[in-house]
């Protein structure tokens, strides 16, 4: 994927991290900041670049612990409060004060933290399969596997791995779609083995709180109210469900859309038609009101 440039930033504690940022027009339009799942990272926006770019300008960040971000020295970092730490240290360093948010699953968590505490940052937002409550079956199936290291000598391989792992949440994919993903969630160690392209102590922080319940986030989805919003749910999603969704509906009012993506687990990889299609029609609804 040509067509972006590569940019670094601090973090507020003194960690070199990384963004891709793809060129947008000259009119104007706020950027899009795409904000990655748990195990991902600014590849996972190959797709909606490919699409976008040009037209809108998109920066996005690997979190730390990921990709080309170095690695957090002290693992109890690799939380959501942090993350949006970094994020904020990113949008002074770029002077970005208003945007679009497009935040898959953890991404989306982030999101809701800026709706939060800064909702005159966000132009409009896209939720990727995430809410305020998530769903115990779909975290068990997240502890899983997260921090849990993989090594495989070849990419077929690997996304032979992923196939298995992932046949539920992805059930018509091909080897080619496989591939693309194991080329966005894996990369080549030294010895030439594919491995996966992060920080296996991400996981920490997810295994010392356990199933414990945490912060009430229901009161930060009003937060949305008056912001262009899509939410995004996969069909088959294991970690946000429907009655979640629909809450999330009537508490955002009719400044929110709900797509569920057919045959499709957590979470949509935005390259859908139905996910491309429901996102530009956002991006309008952020344009022309």
């Amino acid at each position: 994927m040509s067509g972006y440039s590569d940019g670094y930033w601090w973090s507020p504690d003194g960690l070199r991290l990384h963004y891709r940022d793809y060129a947008g027009g000259e009119d104007g339009r706020p950027p899009l900041l795409c904000l990655p799942g748990l195990t991902r990272n600014a590849r996972d926006f190959e797709p909606l670049a490919g699409r976008l770019a040009g037209e809108w300008r998109l920066i996005c960040p690997d979190m730390r612990g990921r990709a080309e971000s170095a690695y957090a020295k002290d693992a109890m970092t690799y939380v959501p409060l942090t993350y949006f730490q970094d994020i904020g240290r990113l949008l002074a360093d770029l002077a970005i004060t208003r945007f679009v948010a497009v935040g898959t699953s953890l991404g989306g968590i982030i999101t809701m933290l800026m709706a939060a505490t800064h909702k005159e940052w966000l132009a409009g937002a896209v939720l990727n399969d995430v809410g305020p409550v998530l769903d115990e079956g779909g975290l068990a199936r997240i502890r899983s596997y997260v921090g849990v290291g993989q090594s495989h000598p070849t990419w077929v391989h690997a996304a032979r791995a992923l196939a298995e792992a992932n046949e539920d949440v992805y059930p018509g994919y091909d080897l080619e779609q496989w591939l693309a993903m194991a080329k966005r969630l894996y990369r080549l160690n030294s010895g030439g083995r594919v491995v996966l392209d992060y920080d296996m102590k991400i996981a920490e922080p997810i295994r010392a709180m356990g199933s414990e319940a945490g912060v009430d986030m229901w009161p930060v989805v009003q937060a949305f109210r008056g912001i262009p919003t899509l939410l995004l749910r996969g069909e088959r999603s294991d970690l946000l469900s429907e009655a979640t969704a629909q809450r999330m509906i009537g508490d955002i009012g009719d400044t929110v859309e709900l797509v569920t993506v057919p045959s499709v687990g957590h979470a949509p990889a935005l390259d859908e038609p139905e996910s491309a299609a429901a996102i530009d029609r956002l991006l309008t609804r952020v344009l022309h009101g």
